[in-house]
């Protein structure tokens, strides 16, 4: 079974269609039971920092997310309260990656949205991932690389579009809605033990 953490961020039902078209049971929940019985758990999301954390806080699933102890995909938003601080909202996150989280420079080409390269898919959520391949973003703020970092992406600046920690996976880019390449990533996270 899959958990997919309920919070108070959008995309959540895109990442269950994803995730059921690739033969797996899914939940969404905001059950610390529910979470923790999980084989894998998907923490996605699109929206702003400061309220998806005080969301979490309220509801004490920021310290449930820390101590999971199975593999963990966070997405999108997921990524970046993944982080330890964001400049959205001066939101305190959740400290898995030690790293921040900052908005993009302001240009005329903010936010990133659209298909994108990876450099450096060392790593086996990237199993059969190809040099010409291409991801989907939409973003106006990042991670900075770090040590944990574990894809790049190059956009007015270099960030890391994927991260691991531990059990913790990330993805700045959202797999459920890559096509033929963020299927072949999900499905890799999902075969991760």
């Amino acid at each position: 079974m899959v958990a997919i953490i309920k919070y108070n961020a959008g995309n959540i039902a895109s990442v269950k269609n994803a995730v059921e078209r690739l033969g797996h049971q899914c939940v969404i929940t905001d059950s610390e039971v529910e979470i923790r019985r999980a084989d894998k758990v998907i923490f996605p999301g699109v929206g702003e920092a400061s309220s998806a954390m005080e969301y979490l806080k309220e509801r004490k699933l920021d310290a449930v997310i820390k101590t999971l102890g199975q593999p963990v995909l966070g997405i999108c938003l997921g990524l970046q309260l993944l982080c330890r601080y964001s400049e959205e909202g001066n939101t305190g996150c959740l400290g898995i990656f030690d790293t921040a989280v900052k908005k993009f420079p302001l240009t005329d080409i903010v936010p990133h949205i659209g298909w994108d390269n990876l450099k450096h898919t060392e790593s086996l959520l990237f199993d059969g991932f190809g040099k010409d391949d291409t991801v989907y973003f939409v973003h106006s703020y990042y991670a900075e690389s770090c040590a944990q970092t574990i894809a790049e992406c190059d956009y007015i600046l270099p960030f890391s579009a994927a991260m691991r920690n531990r059990n913790f996976y990330a993805t700045q880019f959202h797999p459920e809605k890559s096509a033929n390449v963020g299927e072949r990533i999900l499905k890799n996270f999902l075969k991760i033990r």
